[in-house]
């Protein structure tokens, strides 16, 4: 269905609004995948907080001026599907690698992080960039770790001078 001057602008700006937001971009041809494939794609991206849209290489060349995905501009050709990470720069990747295991057809055409267009080979390590709450667990455990050096040396001089103690609570136990 062709759109008229108007559904083109909103289009446009929508997906200006996105790319303005978005952390990643992945791009990839489409063509020959099923409707129930791309019916599971678009239910993942929902809730992975992936925009999943398939646009128009001209509309979307003339969505992305202006923000830091204009390198991919001049890159679009064929029909394109295209994923924007929203919240995590990792999640267009991996929706796009995991929907990539069950379908031949869907293959990643170009990747976006930055200002800097990447080839699809790239697609693979987006997608193994962790997520937010595994980010955070590694940071945590980062900052722990001198904490817990600590007590350990702690524990071994209390231990080589005099015991540490866990000797006077054995001795108070075989009394």
């Amino acid at each position: 269905m062709a759109l008229n001057l108007s559904q083109k602008q909103e289009v446009v700006a929508e997906l200006a609004d996105i790319a303005a937001k978005a952390h990643s971009l992945v791009a990839a041809e489409y063509a020959g995948t099923t409707v129930s494939q791309m019916t599971a794609m678009r239910k993942t991206a929902r809730e992975t907080g992936v925009y999943l849209k398939v646009v128009k290489n001209t509309l979307a060349s003339r969505a992305v001026v202006g923000t830091e995905f204009e390198v991919v501009k001049d890159a679009l050709t064929g029909p394109l599907l295209y994923a924007f990470s929203l919240e995590e720069p990792g999640a267009a990747g991996r929706l796009i690698k995991e929907a990539a295991k069950g379908n031949d057809k869907l293959q990643a055409r170009l990747v976006a992080v930055e200002g800097k267009l990447l080839p699809a080979a790239h697609v693979d390590v987006l997608a193994s960039l962790p997520t937010r709450e595994q980010a955070l667990s590694m940071l945590a455990r980062v900052l722990a770790e001198p904490a817990s050096m600590f007590a350990r040396v702690v524990k071994a001089v209390a231990d080589q001078q005099g015991g540490g103690e866990a000797a006077p609570a054995e001795a108070a136990a075989e009394a």
